[in-house]
């Protein structure tokens, strides 16, 4: 049997890209409207100060909002970039894969209750944990460099324009300033993806998943770290693996670290935002998705019984497939593209210099 490697990887980012793609240009355009129409004023009681009550906003708004983990990253970082401090923009970037509503009806109707309100219940907790804890060890990246300096949008050239004329600006700077930057970490990291899932075909993954005896929490948690995971995709494929007799903290545990980070994600908060940033959030995703599971398994449901009624669970997926966005194949490649376009376009400066290099030679 031939295996074209690259192939293989081109081929599975590509399909990577495709599942997030809708959501990066869709928050491109949202997070560049926010920016344009949110005044500095407004931001700053809400999210540009230490206080708890910004973590539980930056919370509280992302559990409101159906998005996956790539396209919580243009979000979030437009929320940094426009003021908010590292705490609430850390609890809105946690918060929103894991415990949008799309998410937390499925879990409720394929894994039950019990496994559920867990997941529900960890889901508001360890945002705001992170929040607290961006807050405290952000150091230099508490803030974006120059944020409180320069001024904001709505306070220069388009004061005074119409709504439209705003909206016009605020979609420029989702696109050719926050989508450049973000595209160019989310292509890379996409491809990192597709090396290893080409390396490690999904078949093993799910493999490994599905044997009990294989498991360990600390696997599932790096694993779902470094994945690409939809929560509302992949709940039916944990609830098929905990019927078949996988532990409820396995679960609760891979449906954390793997809806609220990847590595796209994880490579865009660390060239966008800096290492502190990167590190406060894996490190507390990661350790409390492992505490949470381990105390799942060993204290909170000893003696758990898998949970399955066909009417229930039809009648639930029903109701969160009205939370979902469904985009037909054909649209999914075209915004592909032009997240890949953005890409290219943000690598074009450094491209010209190169030829221009070799000229002068």
């Amino acid at each position: 049997m031939t295996f074209d490697l690259p192939e293989a990887i081109l081929s599975t980012a590509f399909d990577i890209l495709n599942d997030a793609s809708a959501w990066l240009v869709l928050s491109f355009a949202l997070a560049g409207i926010l920016h344009e129409l949110l005044r500095p004023e407004t931001l700053q009681r809400m999210m540009a100060n230490r206080r708890i009550s910004s973590i539980l906003r930056g919370t509280l708004s992302g559990m409101l909002l159906p998005v996956c983990s790539c396209g919580v990253i243009p979000l979030g970082l437009g929320l940094y970039y426009s003021g908010a401090y590292l705490g609430p923009t850390l609890a809105f970037m946690t918060a929103t894969p894991i415990i949008n509503p799309a998410a937390v009806i499925l879990a409720y109707g394929l894994l039950g209750p019990q496994i559920a309100t867990i997941y529900l219940l960890s889901g508001f907790a360890v945002p705001m944990l992170t929040g607290l804890l961006g807050n405290a060890f952000g150091g230099p990246e508490l803030q974006a460099p120059g944020v409180g300096e320069r001024p904001h949008l709505s306070e220069t050239s388009t004061e005074n324009a119409g709504l439209g004329r705003r909206i016009l600006s605020g979609l420029h700077w989702g696109f050719m300033d926050l989508g450049m930057m973000v595209s160019k970490y989310v292509v890379l990291g996409v491809l990192l993806a597709g090396l290893i899932l080409a390396l490690v075909p999904q078949h093993y993954i799910q493999e490994y998943l599905g044997n009990p005896g294989m498991i360990s929490l600390a696997g599932i948690a790096v694993l779902g770290a470094v994945m690409y995971v939809c929560a509302v995709g992949h709940i039916p494929f944990i609830a098929a693996l905990v019927a078949g007799g996988a532990a409820p903290g396995v679960a609760i545990t891979f449906l954390m670290t793997g809806a609220a980070s990847n590595l796209p994600e994880l490579l865009s908060i660390y060239r966008l935002i800096g290492p502190r940033a990167v590190a406060v959030y894996a490190l507390t995703l990661i350790g409390t998705s492992m505490l949470i599971g381990y105390m799942t398994n060993t204290l909170l449901l000893q003696d758990f019984m898998p949970f399955f009624d066909h009417a229930h669970s039809t009648r639930m997926v029903g109701i969160a497939n009205r939370f979902i966005l469904a985009v037909p194949k054909p649209v999914e490649y075209f915004f592909s593209i032009v997240v890949a376009a953005l890409c290219v376009r943000a690598f074009l400066p450094r491209i010209r210099s190169i030829f221009a290099g070799e000229q002068t030679i």
